[in-house]
Protein backbone atom coordinates (compact mmCIF):
# COMPACT_ATOMS: atom_id res chain seq x y z
CA UNK A 1 0.00 0.00 0.00
CA UNK A 2 1.35 3.23 -0.94
CA UNK A 3 0.07 6.26 1.31
CA UNK A 4 0.78 9.74 0.29
CA UNK A 5 0.87 12.95 2.09
CA UNK A 6 -0.03 15.74 -0.21
CA UNK A 7 0.18 18.67 2.30
CA UNK A 8 2.09 17.04 5.20
CA UNK A 9 3.40 20.38 6.93
CA UNK A 10 -0.24 21.36 7.63
CA UNK A 11 -0.11 19.48 10.32
CA UNK A 12 3.22 20.35 11.46
CA UNK A 13 6.33 19.32 11.74
CA UNK A 14 6.43 18.30 15.48
CA UNK A 15 4.17 15.70 14.83
CA UNK A 16 5.53 11.98 14.75
CA UNK A 17 4.07 10.51 11.49
CA UNK A 18 6.67 7.33 11.85
CA UNK A 19 2.85 5.39 12.56
CA UNK A 20 1.74 5.34 8.92
CA UNK A 21 5.17 3.39 8.13
CA UNK A 22 3.09 -0.19 9.78
CA UNK A 23 0.55 0.80 7.02
CA UNK A 24 2.85 0.32 4.22
CA UNK A 25 4.55 3.15 1.67
CA UNK A 26 4.71 6.49 2.96
CA UNK A 27 5.47 9.57 0.51
CA UNK A 28 5.26 13.31 1.88
CA UNK A 29 5.02 16.24 -0.05
CA UNK A 30 5.15 19.55 2.21
CA UNK A 31 2.87 21.01 -0.22
CA UNK A 32 1.31 20.40 -3.30
CA UNK A 33 -0.20 22.78 -6.19
CA UNK A 34 -2.82 21.95 -8.43
CA UNK A 35 -0.62 21.48 -11.14
CA UNK A 36 2.07 18.99 -9.12
CA UNK A 37 -1.35 17.09 -7.79
CA UNK A 38 -1.66 14.97 -10.44
CA UNK A 39 1.85 13.39 -10.90
CA UNK A 40 1.89 13.12 -7.03
CA UNK A 41 -1.15 11.30 -6.77
CA UNK A 42 -0.93 8.75 -9.43
CA UNK A 43 0.57 6.03 -7.73
CA UNK A 44 -1.14 6.68 -4.46
CA UNK A 45 -3.70 3.81 -2.61
CA UNK A 46 -4.69 6.46 -0.08
CA UNK A 47 -4.31 9.93 -0.12
CA UNK A 48 -3.86 12.32 3.01
CA UNK A 49 -4.89 16.26 2.65
CA UNK A 50 -5.89 18.84 4.37
CA UNK A 51 -6.46 21.57 1.95
CA UNK A 52 -5.59 20.13 -1.61
CA UNK A 53 -8.60 20.39 -4.25
CA UNK A 54 -9.60 16.81 -4.68
CA UNK A 55 -11.46 15.90 -8.53
CA UNK A 56 -11.13 14.76 -11.85
CA UNK A 57 -7.94 16.80 -12.68
CA UNK A 58 -6.79 16.02 -9.52
CA UNK A 59 -6.86 12.42 -9.32
CA UNK A 60 -7.85 11.10 -12.39
CA UNK A 61 -4.85 9.54 -13.24
CA UNK A 62 -4.53 7.97 -10.07
CA UNK A 63 -6.04 4.46 -10.23
CA UNK A 64 -5.17 2.84 -7.59
CA UNK A 65 -7.02 5.27 -5.33
CA UNK A 66 -9.28 3.81 -2.87
CA UNK A 67 -9.43 5.83 0.14
CA UNK A 68 -9.21 10.01 0.84
CA UNK A 69 -8.26 11.13 4.25
CA UNK A 70 -9.03 14.95 5.08
CA UNK A 71 -7.26 15.74 8.13
CA UNK A 72 -10.02 18.14 9.29
CA UNK A 73 -13.84 18.50 9.39
CA UNK A 74 -14.65 20.09 6.63
CA UNK A 75 -15.09 18.54 3.12
CA UNK A 76 -15.89 21.77 0.94
CA UNK A 77 -12.65 20.59 -1.34
CA UNK A 78 -13.61 16.83 -2.52
CA UNK A 79 -16.08 16.74 -5.31
CA UNK A 80 -17.20 14.05 -3.47
CA UNK A 81 -19.84 13.12 -6.88
CA UNK A 82 -16.60 12.10 -8.63
CA UNK A 83 -15.02 10.46 -6.03
CA UNK A 84 -18.52 8.24 -5.60
CA UNK A 85 -18.41 7.84 -9.63
CA UNK A 86 -14.90 6.27 -9.12
CA UNK A 87 -15.87 4.18 -5.70
CA UNK A 88 -13.21 6.21 -4.17
CA UNK A 89 -14.02 6.36 -0.37
CA UNK A 90 -13.35 9.27 1.65
CA UNK A 91 -12.85 10.52 5.59
CA UNK A 92 -12.88 13.59 7.65
CA UNK A 93 -12.43 14.19 11.08
CA UNK A 94 -14.57 15.41 13.82
CA UNK A 95 -14.45 16.39 17.72
CA UNK A 96 -10.35 16.28 17.62
CA UNK A 97 -9.84 19.82 18.21
CA UNK A 98 -13.14 20.50 20.65
CA UNK A 99 -11.42 21.14 24.20
CA UNK A 100 -8.25 23.02 21.78
CA UNK A 101 -10.95 25.52 20.30
CA UNK A 102 -12.98 25.90 23.17
CA UNK A 103 -9.81 26.86 24.77
CA UNK A 104 -8.41 29.27 21.48
CA UNK A 105 -11.92 30.93 22.23
CA UNK A 106 -11.44 32.02 25.75
CA UNK A 107 -8.09 33.21 25.17
CA UNK A 108 -9.17 35.63 22.55
CA UNK A 109 -12.15 36.70 24.88
CA UNK A 110 -10.12 37.49 27.71
CA UNK A 111 -7.31 39.42 25.47
CA UNK A 112 -9.68 41.47 24.42
CA UNK A 113 -11.97 42.02 27.38
CA UNK A 114 -9.29 42.47 29.77
CA UNK A 115 -7.39 45.09 27.91
CA UNK A 116 -4.55 43.02 27.78
CA UNK A 117 -2.36 44.52 25.46
CA UNK A 118 -2.57 47.98 27.21
CA UNK A 119 -1.58 46.79 30.52
CA UNK A 120 0.96 44.46 29.20
CA UNK A 121 2.55 47.57 27.43
CA UNK A 122 1.82 49.83 30.05
CA UNK A 123 4.27 47.70 32.32
CA UNK A 124 6.90 46.83 29.73
CA UNK A 125 6.83 50.39 28.83
CA UNK A 126 7.79 50.87 32.40
CA UNK A 127 5.13 53.03 33.28
CA UNK A 128 4.28 51.24 36.02
CA UNK A 129 7.88 52.08 37.76
CA UNK A 130 7.51 54.58 40.36
CA UNK A 131 3.31 54.64 39.95
CA UNK A 132 1.75 56.12 43.02
CA UNK A 133 -1.06 53.54 43.21
CA UNK A 134 -0.34 49.79 43.19
CA UNK A 135 -3.09 49.73 40.86
CA UNK A 136 -3.61 51.15 37.13
CA UNK A 137 -7.21 51.90 36.29
CA UNK A 138 -6.88 53.62 32.91
CA UNK A 139 -8.60 50.75 30.80
CA UNK A 140 -12.23 49.27 32.36
CA UNK A 141 -13.19 46.38 32.18
CA UNK A 142 -15.84 43.78 33.75
CA UNK A 143 -16.38 40.29 34.86
CA UNK A 144 -18.08 37.88 32.44
CA UNK A 145 -20.34 36.49 35.00
CA UNK A 146 -23.91 37.71 34.68
CA UNK A 147 -23.21 38.46 30.82
CA UNK A 148 -24.78 36.96 27.95
CA UNK A 149 -23.13 34.83 25.56
CA UNK A 150 -24.55 34.59 22.11
CA UNK A 151 -23.54 30.74 20.28
CA UNK A 152 -23.66 30.50 16.70
CA UNK A 153 -23.53 26.99 16.15
CA UNK A 154 -24.12 24.61 19.07
CA UNK A 155 -22.20 21.57 18.02
CA UNK A 156 -18.86 20.08 19.53
CA UNK A 157 -16.93 22.97 19.73
CA UNK A 158 -20.13 25.37 20.47
CA UNK A 159 -21.47 23.44 23.37
CA UNK A 160 -18.02 22.52 25.17
CA UNK A 161 -17.63 26.93 24.52
CA UNK A 162 -21.06 26.76 26.29
CA UNK A 163 -20.39 24.85 28.99
CA UNK A 164 -17.50 26.43 30.40
CA UNK A 165 -19.28 30.25 29.76
CA UNK A 166 -21.55 29.09 32.60
CA UNK A 167 -19.12 27.35 34.56
CA UNK A 168 -18.28 31.41 34.87
CA UNK A 169 -21.77 32.69 35.30
CA UNK A 170 -22.77 33.25 31.87
CA UNK A 171 -26.46 33.32 30.24
CA UNK A 172 -26.15 31.53 27.07
CA UNK A 173 -27.97 31.94 24.39
CA UNK A 174 -28.04 30.18 20.81
CA UNK A 175 -28.93 30.30 17.28
CA UNK A 176 -28.85 27.31 15.00
CA UNK A 177 -27.85 28.08 11.65
CA UNK A 178 -29.82 25.03 10.21
CA UNK A 179 -32.82 25.37 12.21
CA UNK A 180 -33.07 21.82 13.34
CA UNK A 181 -31.15 21.41 15.86
CA UNK A 182 -32.76 22.24 19.70
CA UNK A 183 -29.90 21.39 22.32
CA UNK A 184 -31.45 20.73 25.84
CA UNK A 185 -29.85 22.68 28.44
CA UNK A 186 -29.53 26.27 26.37
CA UNK A 187 -32.14 28.38 25.10
CA UNK A 188 -32.20 28.77 21.33
CA UNK A 189 -33.12 32.19 20.02
CA UNK A 190 -34.05 33.60 16.56
CA UNK A 191 -30.52 35.27 14.97
CA UNK A 192 -31.75 38.93 15.51
CA UNK A 193 -32.49 38.33 19.20
CA UNK A 194 -28.66 36.79 19.64
CA UNK A 195 -27.57 39.22 18.24
CA UNK A 196 -29.22 42.11 19.89
CA UNK A 197 -28.96 40.59 23.28
CA UNK A 198 -25.49 38.98 23.63
CA UNK A 199 -22.50 40.79 25.26
CA UNK A 200 -20.53 38.22 23.45
CA UNK A 201 -20.66 36.45 20.49
CA UNK A 202 -18.58 33.93 19.10
CA UNK A 203 -19.11 31.76 15.96
CA UNK A 204 -18.66 27.86 16.00
CA UNK A 205 -20.67 27.04 12.77
CA UNK A 206 -19.34 25.16 9.57
CA UNK A 207 -19.55 26.98 6.03
CA UNK A 208 -22.62 26.50 3.99
CA UNK A 209 -25.77 27.95 2.63
CA UNK A 210 -26.82 29.39 5.85
CA UNK A 211 -24.02 30.94 6.81
CA UNK A 212 -21.65 32.28 4.08
CA UNK A 213 -21.82 35.86 4.75
CA UNK A 214 -24.22 35.68 7.89
CA UNK A 215 -22.29 38.67 9.60
CA UNK A 216 -22.70 41.07 7.36
CA UNK A 217 -23.19 44.89 8.01
CA UNK A 218 -27.23 44.80 8.91
CA UNK A 219 -25.94 41.71 11.66
CA UNK A 220 -23.14 43.49 13.27
CA UNK A 221 -25.46 46.84 13.17
CA UNK A 222 -27.58 44.53 15.61
CA UNK A 223 -25.42 43.98 18.06
CA UNK A 224 -24.56 45.78 21.60
CA UNK A 225 -21.84 48.79 20.98
CA UNK A 226 -19.73 46.85 24.11
CA UNK A 227 -20.16 43.56 22.47
CA UNK A 228 -17.25 41.29 21.72
CA UNK A 229 -17.39 39.44 18.20
CA UNK A 230 -15.38 35.70 18.18
CA UNK A 231 -14.93 33.86 15.14
CA UNK A 232 -13.48 30.52 15.17
CA UNK A 233 -15.48 28.59 12.67
CA UNK A 234 -14.92 29.49 8.70
CA UNK A 235 -13.61 32.80 7.36
CA UNK A 236 -16.21 33.41 4.72
CA UNK A 237 -18.83 33.31 7.71
CA UNK A 238 -17.78 37.33 8.20
CA UNK A 239 -17.89 39.92 5.42
CA UNK A 240 -14.78 41.26 6.61
CA UNK A 241 -15.40 45.13 5.01
CA UNK A 242 -18.35 45.18 7.55
CA UNK A 243 -16.28 44.19 10.44
CA UNK A 244 -13.49 46.65 9.59
CA UNK A 245 -16.66 49.13 9.31
CA UNK A 246 -18.25 48.36 12.65
CA UNK A 247 -14.94 48.38 14.39
CA UNK A 248 -13.95 51.75 13.30
CA UNK A 249 -17.26 53.22 13.96
CA UNK A 250 -17.39 51.85 16.78
CA UNK A 251 -20.25 49.84 15.90
CA UNK A 252 -19.18 47.03 18.30
CA UNK A 253 -16.23 47.16 21.20
CA UNK A 254 -14.20 44.60 19.56
CA UNK A 255 -13.58 41.36 17.55
CA UNK A 256 -11.02 38.14 17.56
CA UNK A 257 -10.62 35.89 14.82
CA UNK A 258 -8.81 32.89 13.79
CA UNK A 259 -10.09 32.03 10.66
CA UNK A 260 -10.31 34.16 7.75
CA UNK A 261 -11.74 34.44 4.07
CA UNK A 262 -8.73 33.85 2.48
CA UNK A 263 -5.91 32.08 4.17
CA UNK A 264 -2.96 32.91 4.31
CA UNK A 265 -4.07 36.83 4.59
CA UNK A 266 -4.67 38.20 1.20
CA UNK A 267 -3.13 42.13 0.89
CA UNK A 268 -6.04 43.68 0.61
CA UNK A 269 -8.00 42.11 3.72
CA UNK A 270 -9.78 45.05 5.23
CA UNK A 271 -8.69 44.46 8.65
CA UNK A 272 -5.15 44.99 8.21
CA UNK A 273 -4.99 48.51 8.25
CA UNK A 274 -7.00 48.53 11.81
CA UNK A 275 -3.57 48.05 14.04
CA UNK A 276 -5.16 48.89 17.49
CA UNK A 277 -4.96 45.62 19.21
CA UNK A 278 -7.45 46.52 21.75
CA UNK A 279 -9.95 46.00 19.13
CA UNK A 280 -8.51 43.45 16.74
CA UNK A 281 -7.01 40.27 17.40
CA UNK A 282 -6.30 37.94 14.50
CA UNK A 283 -4.72 34.66 15.07
CA UNK A 284 -3.38 32.32 11.99
CA UNK A 285 -5.74 29.78 12.07
CA UNK A 286 -3.90 27.95 15.27
CA UNK A 287 -7.55 27.42 17.59
CA UNK A 288 -7.25 23.83 16.18
CA UNK A 289 -3.60 23.11 16.28
CA UNK A 290 -2.65 22.39 20.17
CA UNK A 291 -0.32 19.49 20.14
CA UNK A 292 -2.58 17.48 21.33
CA UNK A 293 -5.32 18.26 18.96
CA UNK A 294 -2.78 17.33 15.99
CA UNK A 295 -1.76 14.31 17.81
CA UNK A 296 -5.13 12.82 18.42
CA UNK A 297 -5.97 14.04 14.57
CA UNK A 298 -3.29 11.77 13.30
CA UNK A 299 -3.80 8.87 15.51
CA UNK A 300 -7.19 8.46 14.38
CA UNK A 301 -6.76 9.31 10.71
CA UNK A 302 -4.33 5.99 11.11
CA UNK A 303 -7.37 4.54 12.69
CA UNK A 304 -9.39 5.27 9.57
CA UNK A 305 -6.97 3.43 6.90
CA UNK A 306 -6.34 0.83 9.05
CA UNK A 307 -10.02 -0.25 9.28
CA UNK A 308 -10.78 0.62 5.61
CA UNK A 309 -8.07 -2.29 4.73
CA UNK A 310 -9.07 -4.68 7.52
Amino acid sequence: MKIVFLDAKSIGEDIDLSIFEELGEVVKYDYTSAKEAPERAKDADVLIINKVEINEQSVGQAKHLKLVCVTATGTNNLDKAYLDQRGIAWRNVAGYSTESVAQHTFAMLFYLLEKLPYYDAYVKDEHYMGDTSFTHFAKHFHQIADMTWGIIGLGNIGRKVADIAKAFGCHVIYYSTSGRNAQPGYEQVSFDELLSQSDIVSVHAPLDENTKDLMNAEAFSKMKPNAIFLNVGRGPIVCEDALADALNHGTIAAAGLDVLREEPMSPDNPLRNIKDSEKLLITPHIGWASVEARTNLMKIIYGQIKEYFQ
